[in-house]
């Protein structure tokens, strides 16, 4: 695993907490990459019933990904590859819970939407704000699934107008189980209850929604190439300079 992520482990829960509070816990190349590793492992293990997701420092959830990890690859193929770690959360067999508390942006909001349950701190906020930081784009089934999470009308706020959503408008549409200012407590709740359900059920019923949401959210044919030009233009390279240097960017 890498230090940047806390794995713990009880009989039946793992928990994994984002580990980079001075950077919002923005995900590394290495951080997917243990998560990839984990995912695996838990795909296999029947012990396990509940994984919970959530980042330290109370400022953040994920704050999206660490953008110099994107000059050194294939923006495309990256993404490609955090995608398929998404697929990998979703279709777990464990129930998987994000518990968010502050900031859950970019690749943070895909990871908690790609969750089965999600509960937030009050001060929570939730969206992709890259038209406004990046100028890049998300593969459309990442798109999608956030649509499912939240509805199609508030994601189109989030992406077209890069608003950010509170915590508060989030569970009014659903997406959050709960919001509460004790999050640990509420966790502890959900998991010793859902320990105690019949996993037969829970595996059954993922599998279910899970084969729904193939069908649903699925990209359209010619998706890639668009996510190529996007990732290779103008915009995404002026983004990324001025992320790294802390300016403004002006997009063209």
């Amino acid at each position: 695993m890498s230090e940047d992520l806390v794995v713990e482990r009880r009989p039946g829960v793992v928990q994994v907490t984002f580990n980079r509070p001075q950077k919002h816990n923005a995900f590394t190349a290495e951080m997917y990459g243990a998560l990839h590793e984990l995912c695996d492992e838990l795909a296999t293990d029947e012990s396990v019933k509940v994984l919970v997701l959530t980042g330290t420092g109370g400022r953040a959830f994920a704050a999206g990904n660490e953008i110099s990890d994107f000059l050194s690859r294939d923006a495309v193929d990256y993404e490609d590859w955090i995608r398929s770690l998404l697929e990998k959360l979703f279709a777990l067999p464990q129930v998987t819970i994000a518990a968010v508390d502050g900031v859950c942006v970019g690749g943070g909001l895909a990871v908690a939407t790609h969750c089965d349950l999600r509960v937030a701190t009050p001060h929570s906020r939730f969206g992709y704000p890259i038209a406004k930081t990046l100028g890049n784009a998300l593969a459309a089934s990442i798109v999608y699934r956030a649509a499912a999470v939240f509805g199609e009308p508030v994601v189109r706020e989030m992406l077209l107008a890069a608003r950010l959503v509170g915590a508060d408008r989030a569970y009014a549409t659903g997406a959050l189980t709960a919001v509460t200012d004790s999050l640990a407590d509420e966790v502890d709740a959900l998991v010793e209850g859902i320990l105690q359900l019949s996993g037969v059920t829970v595996r059954a019923t993922k599998s279910q929604l899970a084969a729904y949401a193939a069908r649903a959210e699925a990209s359209p044919e010619g998706d890639e190439d668009l996510l190529r030009e996007v990732y290779t233009g103008a915009d995404f390279k002026e983004g990324v300079r001025a992320f790294l240097a802390k300016e403004k960017p002006a997009f063209r």
